[in-house]
């Protein structure tokens, strides 16, 4: 979310400002910080991932099958990180109906190949697992050949190129991003907790009120998804004309 929001943010702000060398060295080194971030943190999910599900939450009983999910879907991460990544500055790039298809197309593999791994190959949570990451797979390679097409700007292999003031800029545009999606994320932990406690002193046991919060947070994904996807497209828009220095069309 960092990575990306900023770079769709710097792309557009560039744009606005007719700078087209910093707007195309920030979506080159946007794209090569993902691939380079989304590679530490798989190492560091896999290597970690016990400690992690014991800081989010897990219980004895649940533990074995998180640890299923996790390690495949730990596999999975560098596909949905770079093309979550690039699936923003897509968007940034006048071309949200190309942005939209690349989320569109992994969420309906997923959907497809989740009852067919679970229930007819009988995978369990590592079926679910598995069609995740097959869906995020289609999405990054269907954002990734985008990058030769895209049209504000052209990237030559020099774009690709990391440079710390253009990585500065990324990263500060996109720290707001970062805070929001980390803020979620420790409430999200210290709620499993408190779960796992107390949860286990009611007649339910704690794998019960855990896995209908989880629930619980899925649906309340949907209302969260509407007004990101407002944000999202206003985004391109306010940064284009900030840049522009056309603040009667920015507000």
């Amino acid at each position: 979310m960092m990575i990306g929001n900023g770079g769709a943010a710097l792309l557009s702000l560039k744009l606005g400002e007719g700078e087209q060398a910093a707007a195309q060295r920030g979506v080159g080194n946007a794209a090569a910080l993902s691939v380079l971030v989304s590679l530490v943190l798989t190492a560091l999910f896999l290597l970690f991932i016990d400690p992690l599900l014991t800081l989010f939450g897990a219980t004895d009983l649940l533990r074995p099958y998180a640890l299923e999910y996790g390690f495949i879907i730990g596999i999975g991460l560098p596909f949905m990180i770079i093309s979550a990544a690039i699936n923003s500055m897509i968007r940034a790039d006048g071309s949200p109906k190309y942005a939209m298809f690349s989320m569109v197309i992994g969420a309906i593999l997923n959907v497809i190949l989740d009852p067919v791994f679970i229930f007819i190959f009988d995978m369990g949570v590592q079926g679910a697992a598995l069609a995740t990451i097959i869906g995020q797979i289609a999405s990054f390679i269907v954002s990734v050949i985008y990058l030769p097409r895209f049209k504000t700007v052209r990237l030559e292999s020099a774009a690709f190129r990391l440079r710390c003031r253009t990585c500065a800029n990324i990263l500060t545009f996109g720290l707001s991003s970062f805070i929001t999606q980390f803020a979620i994320t420790i409430v999200m932990a210290l709620t499993n907790n408190l779960l796992a406690v107390y949860g286990a002193q009611s007649v339910y046991g704690a794998e019960i009120p855990l896995t209908a919060t989880g629930i619980v947070m899925k649906v309340n994904q949907i209302m969260i998804s509407i007004l990101s996807g407002i944000a999202t497209g206003t985004q391109p828009i306010i940064g284009f004309n900030y840049g522009a220095r056309n603040f009667t069309r920015v507000k």
